[in-house]
């Protein structure tokens, strides 16, 4: 399985980003995560009700696009969808170089972007919940990911960014072992 960035957008996903669309007054980018990345542009069979993001070029919209698309919003009330805004969230040093556009030439304005699986992936360490574990395993198998790739990843482009590094060694190694079969974070 590969990501899939030409798929039919699902209803009830294709009218809130065709009315959202159709609102922004300029090109915005936003950078996705989390299970809307993870279902529908990876392919895991979820439902999602949110677009969780961390970025928007240009940044300085973020304040409109979640009064237009939050959760508060006419279009999150009408769609029962909204999008959600995760500044914090880390993520590998060169992610950017990484990101593939969901659904190209869909949208006029709107430019939706996935990280790479194993960006995605790391995304998720910090918050590690059953989900996200969950989630790592579907794109370690059904993906065939590399171990010695997201290791790499996760020490050269996350680690050094990190407060707790112990903690999240242990998260990563725990993931290599469950969903990866097993790989030594220092082999």
């Amino acid at each position: 399985m590969s990501p899939n960035n030409e798929a039919k957008l699902p209803s009830p996903w294709d009218r809130f980003l065709e009315e959202l669309d159709g609102l922004l007054r300029e090109q915005v980018q936003v950078h996705c995560l989390g299970g809307f990345v993870v279902s529908l542009f990876y392919g895991l069979p979820r439902p999602t009700a949110d677009v969780d993001y961390s970025a928007v070029i240009p940044c300085g919209c973020v304040d409109d696009l979640q009064a237009l698309a939050g959760p508060d919003s006419m279009l999150a009330k009408k769609h029962k969808l909204h999008l959600h805004h995760f500044p914090a969230i880390s993520l590998p040093e060169d992610y950017e170089a990484r990101l593939s556009e969901m659904y190209p030439g869909r949208f006029k304005n709107l430019h939706l972007y996935a990280p790479d699986p194993y960006d995605l992936i790391l995304s998720k360490l910090e918050r590690n919940s059953q989900k996200d574990r969950d989630d790592v395993a579907f794109l370690a198998e059904s993906l065939h990911l590399s171990p010695e790739l997201l290791r790499k990843r996760y020490e050269k482009e996350l680690r050094p960014y990190l407060v707790n590094e112990g903690r999240h060694d242990l998260t990563i190694q725990l993931w290599l072992d469950v969903c990866f079969g097993g790989h030594p974070l220092n082999p």
